[in-house]
């Protein structure tokens, strides 16, 4: 593939330029190992619905609502890190929505995706490359859809070849994580979603301000940290691969923003900006509470939590 076709949209060079910032300190940060409270991060989703309560009286939403409704994922499974409401389509009710926080927070998430299993083989490596195998596969029915839904809204056709193209990465990347979980005694877990339907530009917009401009953001800095810190070899190699096209996928989703701008009204663009606020306060909570193993921080190269911190700071900055 020629370099002009990879080049289809444009670089975002304000997230390179804090992306290679932030990599250039990696050797020289702290690994931070032993910090914390000792407890491991576990895998799972980032967030499941608790269940919808009532709206206050005025009709706004419950700014502290109970988390006793959360879904606990067990022993092995995320940890819980608080809930918040969030607008539902049954009058008089919002849904609360729960945190989790876990090994591997990065990666577009596609409605509709149900929870898997926890890998009961393979040990924390075997675990998080299953993990990442299972979100990696998730994200290509993500990514073909984001597509179809480009092309149904009458985006620029580069966009709608860029998605394309980079469900075609992710099922490269899921054969490479499946191969580093194998390698570990891991399976990976099945991939189930809810059939899709159709959706407004809003809508799509705002699940593109939430796991793309945030979270595959976020993911395209912690793949390139791991391609840079990781002490077992084929996991560096496997990661530098991974890490370019993350950093596509990071600036499709910007671009997709940047597109659809015009096309909204004040108050749409507003809801889309809180939505990318939303999203980056939940996963800031995630990594606060991100205390890997010290295996992992050593050989899969995740980022300690005091480097993790580090690196969403470079996000706040782009989104903020």
């Amino acid at each position: 593939m020629s370099r002009r076709t990879l080049d289809v949209i444009p670089k975002h060079r304000m997230l390179r330029r804090t992306l290679y910032g932030l990599l250039l300190a990696a050797p020289l940060m702290p690994l931070g190992l032993g910090c914390g409270n000792g407890e491991d991060c576990g895998y799972g989703p980032t967030s499941l619905s608790g269940g919808l309560v009532a709206l206050n009286a005025d009709g706004s939403l419950p700014s502290r609502p109970s988390c006793d409704s959360c879904p606990d994922q067990g022993d092995d499974g995320a940890r819980s890190t608080g809930c918040y409401a969030t607008p539902s389509t049954v009058a008089g009710k919002a849904e609360v929505m729960c945190s989790y926080v876990t090994c591997s927070n990065d990666g577009r998430r596609p409605e509709g995706l149900r929870e898997a299993l926890v890998s009961e083989s393979g040990g924390a490596m075997g675990a998080l490359f299953a993990h990442a195998a299972w979100l990696e596969a998730a994200s290509v029915p993500a990514f073909l859809r984001l597509a179809d839904e480009l092309k149904a809204h009458g985006a620029p056709e580069a966009l709608v070849k860029a998605a394309r193209r980079s469900a075609g990465d992710e099922v490269r990347h899921t054969r490479a994580m499946q191969s580093l979980a194998e390698r570990h005694g891991a399976t990976l877990p099945d991939v189930v979603l809810s059939p899709f339907e159709a959706r407004s530009l809003e809508e799509m917009l705002l699940e593109n301000a939430v796991e793309g401009c945030v979270r595959e953001t976020f993911g395209a800095f912690v793949a390139g940290w791991q391609s840079r810190t990781a002490q077992d070899l084929e996991v560096r190699d496997t990661l530098r691969a991974i890490a370019r096209d993350e950093v596509r996928h990071a600036e499709l989703a910007w671009a997709v923003d940047a597109w659809a701008q015009e096309r909204l009204t004040s108050t749409q663009r507003e809801r889309l900006l809180q939505a990318r606020r939303d999203a980056l306060r939940v996963l800031g909570e995630e990594v606060e509470g991100h205390r890997p193993p010290e295996q992992l921080i050593r050989d899969a190269g995740m980022p300690s939590r005091e480097q993790a911190l580090t690196l969403f700071q470079g996000l706040v900055g782009l989104v903020a």
